[in-house]
């Protein structure tokens, strides 16, 4: 009994003495996406597909929110629709020639473009005032967002994201859905914050045990 109790100490003691010789230390990591080597980034608003009103407004608010919470050094200027740049360069979706558009109309190195896709509608409620339906809904979103030269046209970064959740503040106007919430941030502010969060994870540093 004695022999085993001695042979177990010693093993306990070999182990802790492996254990302690190992020091370790959290380290940071750069986040993959650095903005603050361009020092000002154009975001135009985002696209939306499948749907109406102001959810893609809402989108493109809380995406610039991030950024700057995540990279404090960057000046973000926030240029609006794509709609008449689209129709001058003659691109249907945003690419190269809108991007380089914005660098010589903002003088910005670079510019973000988003787009989001509503599918997977399954609605449940009534009818508002007028007649006109006014429901909840769970609705699937999908949000991609990329970063462009606008010397080059070329995409230097790309992200994206999918949710599925429960909304309000939603109208079937003509068997589309349509986002128009008197308080978008309460109807449907919830899906977006989930997007927005899964997208930007590049912009941020992280943290390794080391």
């Amino acid at each position: 009994m004695r022999i085993a109790a001695w042979l177990c100490a010693v093993l306990v003691a070999g182990s802790v003495a492996a254990c302690g010789g190992k020091n370790y230390v959290t380290v940071t990591v750069p986040p993959r996406l650095e903005l603050t080597q361009y020092q000002r980034a154009a975001l135009t608003t985002f696209t939306v597909e499948n749907a109406k009103g102001t959810l893609h407004e809402l989108a493109t608010r809380r995406f610039a929110e991030a950024v700057l919470h995540a990279q404090r050094d960057v000046e973000v200027l926030e240029v609006g629709t794509v709609r008449d740049t689209l129709a001058q360069v003659g691109e249907p979706s945003f690419g190269p020639a809108a991007a380089k558009a914005y660098g010589s109309s903002h003088d910005v190195p670079v510019v973000f473009a988003g787009h989001m896709k509503v599918s997977n509608v399954r609605a449940s409620g009534g009818l508002a005032s007028f007649g006109v339906p006014h429901v909840e809904a769970t609705v699937a979103v999908d949000l991609s967002v990329a970063l462009y030269s606008t010397r080059t046209g070329g995409t230097i970064w790309r992200s994206g994201a999918a949710a599925n959740e429960k909304v309000g503040g939603l109208a079937i106007v003509g068997g589309e859905p349509s986002f128009s919430a008197k308080d978008p941030a309460a109807a449907y502010g919830r899906i977006v914050d989930r997007l927005v969060s899964v997208v930007t994870q590049d912009l941020y540093p992280t943290y390794e045990r080391r």
